[in-house]
C-alpha cells in the first residue's frame, strides 16, 4: 500500500521503528511552513536550528535509501496551513494511506486528528517512541488529588525504571533527592569548560528564511551556529557533558554569574526535545558515570531528576490540562511585558544579563528563567499568557508541551497551585546570594525604598500584600505573611507607594 508518512520538525528520531526497513512504497514528508514559524514570534536560532536539523535528517534518510519529499520554506510561502500541503502531496502522488507520529503539542494533535478523519483513505497515528510515560499516565497517578507533587511521581519513576536504586529497592545514598545540596554559588572554580560545540555556517538557510520574510528576533549566529543539527553532533555534546560538566553540575546548577553563562549545564534540551537524543540513553550515561566513580551522586541525581522526573511530569501536566491551560490567570495579572524584554535594555543587571544572553544564545538556564525573568514577571503582575509566549519564542528548547506548564504553573502560579506548591518569588536577597549580579548593579540590593532601591524588594512585599486573599492560607509561605503583619503601617505604605511608582514607570526601570 503506497503510504505517506509525515515527519514534524521536532520528530527527528533516527531510532524510531519507522526507519528500520526501507520500502519503496513508503515515502516521508517534511514541510517547512509559516504555520509553525509564525504562531508566536520565535528566536532566529530556533527557526534556523529546526530547519537545519530537519534538512539534515531528511538527507540522512535519503542516504539510507528511504524516499523523502521535502518542501522547503521557499516552496510554501503562501499562508496555507500544514494540511493543505499534505493534501497536495497526497493527491499528486495518489497515496493509499496517510500516517503520522503523535504530535507533542495539542494544537497540532487536534489539527492532524481532524484532518485524518476527513480523509477518504486510511490513516494511522503512531507513538513518538521517545517518552518514558504515556500521554495521560501522570494524570492517572494523581487521579482525584488536588496537589500533583512532582516528587511523588519522580519516586515512582525511579522505582519502576530501577534508576539510582540499590538491591533492596531503596534510593542510592539513602535519599531520593539531593536538591538541598545543589545550590552553591559559583566563585570561579573550577573553571567553566570551553564551548566545545561544533561551529556551523548556516548562512544559506538563513538567507532563505529572510527571503521568506519570516519575522524573528535575537541573534541568528548563522555563520557560527552552535546548536546541534544532527544526532551525531548531539551525541558529541552528550559525551562532552558527561566527561567535563556532569561532575560539577550538581554543585552549581542554580548558580548565576556574570563571568560564565554556560557553567556546567548540559545543553542537551534542544537535542532531546527534537528527539535527536533519547532520554533513556542520556539517563543511562549519567548513571554509568556515577557507577564508574566519575561523577558524584549529588550531580547525577540532580541531572536525572530533571529528565526522568521533571520532563515526564511536565508533559503529563500539559496533556491533562489542555486545552485552555494557556489562558489560566489565577492572580488576574494584566500588565503588558515592558519593551526591554525584547532588548535587555534595563538598569536591573540581573534581568539585563539574562535577557541579553537569551537574545544572543537563545538560552538561559532554569534559575535564570524561574528566578530572574519569571520572578520579575510574577512580582510585577505581567500577563501570564504574554510571559508564556515570550518564553515559547525566545528559547531554542521551548516547545509548548514543556514550556507552557513551566511558565503557567511553575513560574507564574497562574494555575493556582496545581503544579507548584507556592509562588516562586524572591526579593533581591536571593539573587545576591546566588549570583554576582547585584555587586555592580545600578540598584542597591539591600534597599527597599528610594530611587536606587532594587525594584525586586518593594515589588516582593507588595506582591504578598495585594494577593493576601489568594495566598495567605498557603502553609509554604506562612512566614512571609507573619513578617508582613509585623511591618509598621507606615513602612508598608511606603513600600506599596514605591511599588506603585515602579509599576507606573516599568518601561524605564
Amino acid at each position: 500500500m503506497k503510504t505517506l508518512r509525515l515527519i514534524l520538525g521536532d520528530q527527528l528520531n533516527q531510532q524510531h521503528s519507522w526507519f528500520e526497513k526501507i520500502n519503496a512504497n513508503t515515502h516521508y514528508l517534511f514541510v517547512e511552513i509559516r504555520q509553525e514559524t509564525d504562531y508566536v514570534l520565535h528566536h532566529a536560532q530556533k527557526v534556523l536550528g529546526i530547519f537545519a536539523a530537519m534538512r539534515q535528517f531528511a538527507e540522512e534518510l535519503k542516504e539510507q535509501g528511504h524516499h523523502v519529499i521535502y518542501l522547503p520554506i521557499g516552496k510554501t510561502l503562501s499562508n496555507h496551513d500544514l494540511t493543505f500541503w499534505i493534501d497536495q502531496v497526497l493527491k499528486e502522488n495518489q497515496y493509499e494511506k496517510f500516517a503520522y507520529i503523535e504530535p507533542d503539542e495539542y494544537r497540532l494533535d487536534a489539527q492532524l486528528k481532524g484532518y485524518a478523519q476527513s480523509l477518504t483513505i486510511p490513516s494511522v497515528v503512531v507513538t513518538a517512541e521517545h517518552f518514558l510515560t504515556t500521554l495521560f499516565e501522570v494524570a492517572e497517578v494523581f487521579q482525584g488529588q488536588k496537589k500533583w507533587l512532582m516528587e511523588t511521581f519522580y519516586r515512582k519513576m525511579r522505582i519502576s525504571s530501577n534508576i539510582l536504586m540499590d538491591s533492596n529497592k531503596k534510593p542510592l545514598g539513602g535519599k531520593w533527592n539531593f536538591d538541598a545540596e545543589n545550590r552553591k554559588p559559583y566563585k570561579g572554580q573550577p573553571p567553566e569548560p570551553n564551548d566545545h560545540r561544533a561551529s556551523q555556517d548556516l548562512s544559506v538557510i538563513w538567507q532563505e528564511i529572510q527571503d521568506a520574510q519570516i519575522k524573528t528576533f535575537g541573534d541568528p549566529s548563522e555563520k557560527d551556529y552552535r546548536w546541534p543539527t544532527s544526532r551525531a553532533q548531539a551525541l558529541k555534546d552528550l559525551d562532552h557533558f558527561i566527561t567535563y560538566r556532569l561532575p560539577y553540575f550538581g554543585d552549581f546548577q542554580d548558580a548565576l554569574t556574570l563571568h560564565a553563562w554556560r557553567l556546567f549545564h548540559s545543553f542537551l534540551s534542544f537535542a532531546l526535545n527534537t528527539k535527536m537524543l533519547h532520554p533513556t540513553e542520556v539517563i543511562e550515561r549519567a548513571q554509568s558515570a556515577y557507577a564508574a566513580g566519575h561523577a558524584p551522586l549529588t550531580s547525577v541525581e540532580g541531572f536525572i531528576r530533571q529528565i526522568l522526573g521533571w520532563r515526564e511530569y511536565i508533559r503529563g501536566i500539559y496533556w491533562s490540562q489542555m486545552p485552555g491551560y494557556e489562558d489560566k490567570n489565577y492572580l488576574s495579572n494584566t500588565q503588558d511585558l515592558p519593551p526591554w524584554f525584547w532588548t535587555g535594555q534595563t538598569k536591573m543587571q540581573c534581568l539585563s544579563v539574562t535577557i541579553k544572553q537569551s537574545l544572543e544564545h537563545a538560552y538561559a538556564h532554569h534559575i535564570q528563567r524561574l528566578m530572574i525573568t519569571g520572578n520579575f514577571a510574577l512580582l510585577a503582575g505581567l500577563h501570564p499568557k504574554q510571559v508564556h509566549e515570550w518564553y515559547l519564542g525566545i528559547y531554542i528548547d521551548a516547545f509548548e508541551w514543556v514550556e507552557l506548564p513551566n511558565t503557567i504553573g511553575m513560574s507564574q502560579f497562574a494555575d493556582g497551585g496545581l503544579l507548584a506548591t507556592k509562588p516562586y518569588v524572591s526579593s533581591a536577597a536571593y539573587i545576591n546570594k546566588m549570583s554576582d549580579y547585584c555587586k555592580t548593579c545600578h540598584y542597591d540590593w539591600k534597599a527597599k525604598i528610594g530611587a536606587n532601591a532594587c525594584p525586586m524588594n518593594s515589588l516582593y512585599w507588595d506582591f504578598f500584600d495585594r494577593h493576601q486573599d489568594q495566598l495567605a492560607s498557603n502553609p509554604r509561605i506562612g512566614m512571609s505573611y507573619v513578617t508582613l503583619k509585623k511591618m509598621a503601617p507606615e513602612d508598608l505604605a511606603a513600600i506599596k507607594s514605591q511599588a506603585k511608582m515602579l509599576l507606573s514607570n516599568i518601561n524605564e526601570l
